[in-house]
């Protein structure tokens, strides 16, 4: 109703039913008129053919044809408008006589299996009518008024058909007349539909636009004129209407004109808070940029010092020292660590505010990573005679991608605080896989629990515990110290990891941290130095009473599919002595009481040859004591995997020199053959000089096409590649060498000067294997070659310790070279050195003449960004630090789409420092 007007209803409603109505009739009276007309056409027409057929009777007996064509001619003649032809048929259906020849005069002949019928029978064809009347003999008719059964005999029969076309004429006069006086019904009635239409829409539309006049505004419209009935009465609600509206519009104008006044008020005093606001916000914004900038001077002014602790200690550490001496730097590193750590703290929780945050994504051995953070917090742990057990399940896989020294940093935190709040009892780490239904895509979900028995923490605590600069108590900062970062960074780290982090912790009973974190699954096979053939099957006595500790042992046993037996008390230990052993392994945690453990020694020793004996501490004196007591090997809880395995196939006893001494990696040379490719003559003269020393035999190649070809004709068992080279770059030289059929599992490590956020994790995914940085250091070379190449002979049996610049009192800063920096990146060698520093010097020349295009634009981006590459990485071993510097930082700013003019002042500080550089070089090469 809604849809249509009050106009178009009532014209609707009035028309409508005269034209259903009219309509039905008419149809009806048509329909009805034309089955009359045809009826009556059809019974005329029988009316023609039975006379025609009594009168055919002698002439079909007589075979007279001119007689009855005479008849039926005539028949033909009188009623012409009617028929079309009149035929007669004799018993065999064949034609008798017909009053016209045409072509169609089948169609009045009978089937042939159709009997010729006894009574007229009217069949409808197409257009026409067919009548068909038998011919009776009535010659016997007494006959056959005697037997009533007997068939009277049919000697043929008479067809007519009929024309159709006057009754069609007839029906179209007859529509015609019925429908034009509908129309002429229609007409009238819609003439009276618009009558009507008008006179009742008429008020309503005026009192419409009264109404439009009110909503606008106009509030004294009114609706005028004399009306009656319903119209009458909406007249006067109408009028009532716009007189309370003009009532009600006065007294909301003054309410509207009292709370303008008011919220004018109102929006000065905002006024003055925003312009107050906008004050205290720049303050704000300005305080962050002073606390950021002061973080960072922060950490650069505390870093250097720290770096320089940590770098001496370990440089002394490589010098002859006592046990004591070794301890107490190690201490100095420890604690200078731990200061550094506090000092990452603060810009890592600095970083993730900012959302300026990146993980790594590089490939590492998860298992390496967590036994090493277990390695770094085992002393706290046994410093408080806390017995600290990492239990992995098997279905954990060691070879990942992801970011190991933040999952170092999440552990380091949790565990951290386990052995901080925990004064006696277990720590227990716990590693499993979970299946979860986002794993994807070779990734998999790892659930990390850290649980202990401290002071625990009650749910007020635990709502304050992951806010920054706070702890659960005012009272814990005073009596266990720290910034109260730790557990913050830690969950937004977690976070970073998609994963999450939840406790569950009771008052006096203990806490445990549980986080999930997904990480990548590494498609290349677990490299591992444990010989597992050689533990399948051994038989191995473990005596351990701590249930934690016992249960971390035995997994592992059962993991390299040995036969362990396990014995948690006393009576256990003396029942299983009764046999002989692969090896016996005796966990002990009262390492401030040793005399039972020497009986348990003492016991072992008769069983077994290979006595393992895992203590609670880290104190070299202990180990020495248990040694001269005849163990085997002496390893600390927890336990490393590696070296427990290696502890039970190695019967050599200086096993343990390697295992509880925090030394140096050991230098070694390796019956391997490498291949080194740089462009650059002073990193390539460098790096084989380093290589040579680790390896038996070195190939060098100036770019990446010659390395494709050496690679097609030799095996190499490792590849150190620069990237940026010319001919070929090391990116294409990689994989044409992966594709080859010699080499293409020959790892090949990255070798490059100046490394971007990203660009490592890039080079991994594009083909490295691994990358090491400019200048090489050479712990992280040997490092390296053990890492990839584990299995290697070792030549000579011997082991090299790596040779130290010489010792210098000072260096002075405003110095271009730093003679002393020059020795150590070349190995401790004064030739080596003075070789790569004159290598250096050739190249200035042309760096000179590229600067100088660059000055004047003269030269293309990309063309200048790899030459200032190629000299960045000779920079690096040469002892020219400053030089150094600002290539890298030309070189950086260029990565990032700075253009030479904006380079201006960096380029000539270059020439400037290229000029220092060549005259402090002249007294050194003299």
């Amino acid at each position: 109703m809604t849809k249509y007007g009050l106009r178009a209803q009532v014209i609707a409603f009035t028309i409508l039913p005269t034209i259903l109505i009219g309509g039905i009739l008419a149809s009806y009276f048509s329909f009805h008129r034309y089955y009359q007309a045809n009826d009556f056409l059809i019974d005329r027409a029988i009316n023609i053919s039975e006379p025609l057929a009594i009168a055919s009777e002698y002439g079909i007996q007589d075979q007279t044809r001119t007689i009855l064509r005479r008849l039926i001619g005539s028949t033909h003649r009188k009623n012409s408008p009617m028929i079309k032809s009149i035929a007669i048929f004799d018993t065999n259906n064949q034609l008798f006589v017909t009053s016209n020849y045409h072509r169609n005069f089948d169609i009045l002949r009978l089937k042939d299996d159709q009997k010729i019928p006894l009574l007229t029978e009217v069949t409808h064809e197409q257009d026409s009518i067919i009548i068909r009347s038998p011919i009776v003999d009535e010659s016997r008719f007494l006959e056959y008024q005697s037997t009533f059964e007997q068939t009277p005999k049919i000697m043929g029969y008479v067809a007519l058909e009929v024309n159709t076309d006057e009754i069609v004429l007839l029906l179209y006069r007859d529509t015609a007349l019925s429908f034009g006086v509908v129309l002429l019904g229609i007409l009238g009635s819609l003439l009276l539909a618009f009558a009507q239409a008008k006179r009742i829409t008429g008020p309503i539309c005026a009192m419409v636009s009264v109404v439009e006049k009110i909503s606008l505004g106009r509030l004294n419209s009114r609706v005028e004129g004399n009306y009656s009935g319903e119209i009458a009465s909406l007249q006067l609600g109408i009028n009532e209407m716009a007189v309370a509206m003009s009532k009600h519009h006065e007294e909301m104008q003054d309410s509207i004109d009292l709370a303008t006044s008011e919220l004018r008020e109102t929006l000065d005093q905002m006024e003055v808070q925003n312009i107050e606001l906008d004050i205290t916000k720049k303050k704000a914004q300005q305080a962050a940029l002073v606390k950021s900038e002061f973080l960072a001077n922060m950490s650069h002014e505390l870093r250097t010092p720290l770096n320089g602790v940590i770098g001496f200690a370990r440089q002394l550490l490589k010098t002859q020292l006592t046990t004591n001496q070794i301890d107490y730097l190690q201490t100095i590193e420890r604690s200078a660590g731990n200061l550094l750590k506090i000092i990452n703290d603060i810009l890592d929780f600095s970083k993730l505010e900012a959302g300026k945050f990146t993980l790594e994504h590089i490939p590492f051995d998860l298992r390496d990573c967590i036994d090493e953070t277990m390695h770094l917090l085992a002393p706290s742990a046994h410093e408080k005679n806390l017995e600290l057990s990492l239990i992995v399940d098997p279905e954990v896989p060691y070879e990942v991608f992801g970011d190991a020294m933040r999952l170092q940093q999440i552990l380091t935190n949790l565990i951290g605080n386990a052995i901080k709040f925990t004064e006696k009892g277990d720590i227990k780490i716990q590693i499993q896989r979970i299946e979860e239904q986002t794993n994807r895509d070779n990734k998999v979900t790892l659930k990390i629990m850290i649980s202990d028995s401290g002071i625990g923490i009650s749910k007020k605590q635990q709502a304050q515990l992951f806010k920054a600069f706070g702890q659960a108590d005012t009272s814990i900062t005073r009596q266990y110290g720290g910034t109260g970062l730790g557990l913050v960074i830690t969950q937004k780290l977690v976070k970073e990891m998609q994963g999450r982090i939840e406790l569950i912790s009771i008052p006096e009973q203990g806490s445990t941290f549980g986080f999930t974190i997904v990480i990548e699954k590494s498609a290349r096979a677990a490299l591992s130095n444990i010989a597992l053939s050689r533990l399948q099957k051994q038989k191995v006595l473990v005596f351990e009473t701590n249930e934690y500790a016992a249960l971390a042992c035995t997994q592992l046993l059962r993991q390299w599919k040995t036969e362990p037996l396990l014995a948690k008390t006393e009576q256990q230990w003396q029942q299983f002595l009764n046999t002989r052993y692969d090896s016996i392994v005796i966990g002990y945690s009262h390492v401030k009481n040793l005399q039972p453990l020497f009986k348990y020694i003492k016991q072992a020793k008769s069983f077994s040859g290979n006595v393992i004996i895992l203590v609670n501490s880290s104190d070299p004196g202990i180990y020495d004591t248990l040694m001269a007591a005849g163990v085997t090997h002496c390893l600390s809880k927890p336990i490393n995997h590696k070296s427990f395995a290696n502890a039970l196939i190695s019967d050599k006893t200086d096993f343990n020199t390697i295992t509880y001494h925090k030394a140096l990696p050991i230098f070694m040379r390796k019956d391997i053959n490498v291949m080194a490719v740089d462009d650059n003559p002073a990193n390539l003269k460098l790096i084989s000089v380093m290589l040579a020393d680790r390896t038996n035999h070195v190939t060098t190649c100036i770019n990446g096409q010659q390395a494709v070809e050496q690679a097609k004709n030799h095996h190499f068992d490792l590849i150190f590649m620069d990237i940026q080279m010319p001919v070929l770059d090391g990116i294409n030289a990689c994989l044409q060498i992966k594709k080859g059929k010699i080499n293409y599992k020959t790892p090949v490590i990255a070798v490059t000067a100046h490394v971007l956020s990203g660009e490592k994790e890039q080079f991994l995914q594009l083909g490295m294997d691994d990358c090491l940085a400019k200048p090489i250091d050479e712990i992280a070379l040997q490092k390296m070659i053990n890492k990839w190449t584990p299995n290697a002979k070792v030549m000579d049996g011997k082991s090299l310790q790596p040779r130290l610049a010489p010792r210098v009192k000072f260096t002075q800063k405003n110095l271009s070279i730093d003679w002393p920096l020059a020795l150590q990146q070349s190995a401790g060698k004064e030739e080596l050195a003075k070789e790569l520093l004159g290598m250096l010097l050739t190249e200035f020349v042309e760096i000179k003449i590229e600067v100088n295009k660059a000055l004047h634009c003269d030269i293309n981006t990309l063309h200048f960004a790899q030459i200032i590459h190629k000299f960045h990485g000779g920079c690096s071993y040469s002892g020219v630090p400053k030089l150094k510097k600002v290539t890298g930082l030309i070189e950086n700013e260029l990565k990032r789409g700075i253009t030479l003019e904006l380079l201006e002042p960096e380029l000539l500080e270059l020439l400037d420092e290229l000029e220092n550089v060549a005259q402090q070089a002249k007294k050194h090469l003299a």
